[in-house]
């Protein structure tokens, strides 16, 4: 089972709350740490609702309908009569289920699966794959690309086309090793799970995390690279058809490394080597594009061209991550994160265990 506050240790960044409030929901919890329910940490008007009003309507299991009848914007953003409509949010007799219940198992195998299901690497080794040279990495061709999408959040919307030049990207998420050898040559603080300036044992080819956006800027920097824009990483992801995952339309448990996957497994969640999951690549070649960690990118987070949505946090305040990962706190429908077209933002200096990168080049 899941321990509601084991994984999540946030520095820094306003949005850091909806995570915390939406593990809340996810997990069943009823309960808050002392920290978060304090009255003076910041929230996000407009994107997630007070940690009263989330514990009251989520751990006495409110109707769907009742919570699409809210006149709270961040309620609607998850129970909106479309979502309703659209069958996302079914409609259910009392006693509702917890959302963590109703929508979890919309995506969870019917039996528990094995802990290396679809895994061609052990979980653990003490050598690496990859080594410590720079990443490998795929040329991206010029054109046209499906961006966002019409059927969820306010800010993933309006769906439109967007034109991009080539450029390069990194086929896998940068690794623990080679992050240390990053350290090892700037002298740069070494991420906080570190002991003595190394990786953890048997993680060696695991995505390294608790890394800020300026930590991530500055390895591309060293590396001869960039973060990649969020419009690249997306066209990377979904290819020229605009897959909602890397493999297609549909979400499969044993193709990349989901919170659906560790709960089906029935284990604590954690970080897998990169390029573990062989069927769950991007039609480009890209691995772990959907799960394993939250990937840093260089964009702002603004308003898609088209969308009227207004929002205190768009602007050049919080920088976006795409991807989701092993233990994706949000709203949830396999994790509101897995689907390609999601987004999450935060300020440039948080940094915690399920945030990562990799990096683009331009040709």
């Amino acid at each position: 089972m899941y321990s509601p506050f084991r994984f999540y240790r946030f520095t820094g960044g306003q949005a850091s709350l909806l995570f915390l409030c939406s593990t809340l929901v996810i997990l069943g919890a009823t309960t808050l740490p002392t920290a978060v329910a304090e009255k003076d940490v910041p929230r996000p008007a407009d994107h997630v609702h007070g940690v009263e009003k989330c514990q009251e309507c989520h751990t006495s299991g409110v109707d769907f309908e009742a919570l699409a009848k809210q006149s709270d914007s961040s309620c609607l953003q998850c129970h909106s009569a479309k979502r309703l409509k659209k069958g996302l949010a079914p409609a259910r007799k009392k006693p509702a289920p917890s959302l963590a219940e109703s929508e979890l198992t919309a995506f969870a195998p019917d039996k528990p699966i094995a802990a290396d299901a679809g895994m061609r690497y052990p979980q653990y080794s003490e050598k690496s794959r990859l080594g410590d040279a720079p990443n490998e990495m795929v040329l991206i061709p010029a054109g046209p690309f499906i961006r966002g999408t019409d059927d969820r959040l306010p800010d993933e919307g309006p769906q439109h086309t967007m034109e991009l030049p080539d450029y390069y990207i990194d086929i896998y998420e940068v690794t623990n090793l080679q992050y240390k050898k990053f350290i090892d040559e700037t002298g740069r603080r070494s991420p906080s799970h570190f002991r003595n300036r190394t990786f953890p044992p048997g993680k060696a080819d695991h995505p390294v995390t608790f890394v800020s956006w300026n930590d991530a800027h500055e390895y591309c920097a060293w590396a001869g690279k960039r973060l990649p824009t969020d419009m690249e990483w997306e066209k990377a992801a979904r290819g020229p058809d605009g897959n909602i995952f890397p493999w297609g339309n549909e979400f499969d448990v044993n193709k990349a490394n989901t919170p659906v996957r560790w709960q089906a497994i029935g284990h604590e969640g954690d970080t897998t080597p990169v390029g573990a999951f062989a069927e769950g690549a991007s039609p480009y070649g890209l691995y772990d594009m959907t799960g394993n960690v939250w990937e840093w990118t260089a964009s702002w987070y603004k308003a898609y061209p088209g969308n009227t949505t207004e929002s205190e946090n768009y602007g050049e305040r919080y920088k976006t991550l795409k991807g989701g990962s092993w233990f994706d706190c949000s709203f949830y429908k396999c994790g509101l994160s897995a689907p390609l077209y999601n987004r999450a933002f935060f300020a440039k200096r948080t940094k915690n265990d399920t945030f990562g990168f990799r990096c683009a080049k331009d040709p």
